[in-house]
């Protein structure tokens, strides 16, 4: 079945202006899942033009009734989760299990933006002046422009727009180009809520036009914040044109996720929060459990535990009955996870469960003694393959979760809770987590990583602050004395 969908600008169903489209299909049989418009810049200027006409009547909304619309919002949202299962099935082949838990968290992101609309606060600072009332106050910015990508398309999608509306700014999606049909329903979802035209407005675009896309809504005056989230490759070229129109811009790029093991770690807790981090999507999320680093004086138990758990997770289309491991996005995933394992066992790794992939369909696979020579050690497989490397020691362990170009999040098992502290703390990750999985995301926490992962924070006040201008006004409340 083909879905056609439509843009929306100014609270209108609209094609292209040249009534172009292009066409996403089923990562497993190659049928056309979505026909979406193929947007030209003249579009995506036209979106633009929309919010800013809109944000002068949307930033001065009180707060509580930017909170009603927020919270209705999020009951429009799960009201489509089955839609949501079978567009993310159809687009990007992913589990019913991972679409329900991208729309239960959605919805979540949705109801924390409604409490952070009376959180846009500000403070008295005081002065050196007699009489002079200064504060620094938090306002709307203006039109930010969210690009959300595949991988997590319910979650990422709605934090692009959730906290800056929340904020009093108005914004422009641009969706995927592999799941334009996930992404239009977030917009269908807050459309159906009730707010104005033109505060939310969205884009669709064909891949090869995504560059002169994004260029036309950056340079354009109105758009005064930009938030990305995707590869660092992408994230590089996102962050070169925000610079050169002088936009703030919020990155949340590639990861290499560590799970550090240290000697004295639960080896059943490790080996669950390890499964869960490393195959959940397929391993296709950005805090993906991708290097497991495990002390050689527990690794054996870990190896053959975690293998046992890998090779027992069900396997098989989506569109057919529940699984964990669906399909990945393309053979794209395919290849380059295939060319990892080959270079991984010409220089001495083992597979320990799975295997070289023929199709979609990949299993869960495991590399044991991984090296730093293996391209594996440092590159982002973003797929259902996982490499293990064993240290002896905390400070090897450290230094092997520390020598990598990302940073955005991480693990580290133990039991004594003191010392896994301490080493959590000397992670270069934005987000660590003590006996717990690396793929973790709370709405109110700041989200964000270090290093390649990119820089800004997503969530609770450090969303407020990514999506506010912060201004010092003045009130002379007596007269003032002037040298001359």
């Amino acid at each position: 079945m083909t879905t056609t969908i439509s843009m929306s600008i100014n609270g209108e169903q609209r094609t292209a202006g040249a009534g172009a489209t292009f066409e996403r299909r089923n990562p497993l049989d190659g049928s056309v899942a979505t026909r979406a418009p193929a947007a030209t810049p003249q579009d995506a200027v036209a979106a633009v033009d929309a919010a800013a006409a809109a944000f002068v009547a949307w930033s001065q909304t009180g707060p509580g009734e930017r909170r009603a619309l927020l919270l209705k919002a999020a009951q429009a949202l799960e009201a489509r989760t089955d839609a949501f299962v079978q567009a993310m099935a159809r687009e990007t082949g992913a589990s019913a299990m991972w679409a329900g838990f991208n729309v239960h968290l959605a919805a979540g992101i949705l109801t924390e933006a409604a409490a952070l609309t009376t959180q846009v606060t500000g403070e008295i600072i005081p002065s050196d002046v007699p009489g002079s009332l200064a504060m620094g106050m938090r306002q709307p910015a203006g039109v930010v422009l969210g690009i959300a990508p595949w991988n997590a398309p319910v979650i990422l999608g709605v934090r692009a727009i959730a906290t800056p509306l929340a904020c009093g700014n108005t914004v422009v999606l641009k969706g995927s180009e592999l799941c334009p049909q996930t992404h239009a329903l977030i917009v269908d979802a807050l459309n159906e809520a009730g707010l104005p035209p033109g505060v939310l407005n969205f884009v669709t675009n064909a891949p090869d036009d995504a560059g002169a896309v994004v260029e036309a809504m950056v340079a354009h005056p109105a758009v005064r914040r930009v938030n990305f989230t995707g590869s660092t490759r992408v994230g590089r070229l996102i962050a070169q044109t925000c610079a050169r129109h002088l936009k703030p811009v919020v990155l949340e790029l590639g990861g290499k996720a560590p799970l550090v093991i240290l000697d004295d770690a639960d080896i059943d807790a490790a080996v669950n929060a390890a499964a869960f981090g490393a195959f959940a999507n397929s391993g296709q999320i950005c805090m993906s459990t991708e290097r497991i680093v495990v002390d050689a004086a527990v690794a054996d138990a870990f190896v053959a535990s975690f293998a046992a758990k890998a090779r027992s997770l069900p396997l098989g289309d989506p569109r057919e009955g529940p699984v964990v491991l669906g399909s990945v996005v393309d053979m794209g995933t395919v290849t380059r996870c295939n060319e990892l394992l080959d270079d991984a066992v010409a220089q001495g790794a083992t597979v320990v469960c799975g295997g070289r992939a023929d199709s979609t369909l990949m299993p869960a696979t495991v590399l044991d003694h991984v090296t730093p020579a293996m391209r594996i050690y440092r590159e982002e497989s973003f797929g259902p393959l996982k490499a293990i490397v064993r240290v002896d020691g905390v400070e090897q362990a450290v230094a092997t979760a520390n020598d990598n170009e990302f940073g955005l999040s991480s693990a580290v098992f133990g039991r004594d809770v003191a010392r896994a502290w301490n080493v959590a703390r000397r992670i270069e990750s934005g987000i660590c987590h003590v006996n717990g999985p690396t793929v973790h995301d709370e709405a109110q926490m700041p989200f964000g990583g270090v290093k390649a992962s990119g820089y800004g924070r997503f969530g609770g006040k450090a969303g407020v602050e990514a999506f506010t201008e912060l201004r010092w006004i003045t009130v002379q409340t007596t007269p003032r004395h002037y040298p001359f």
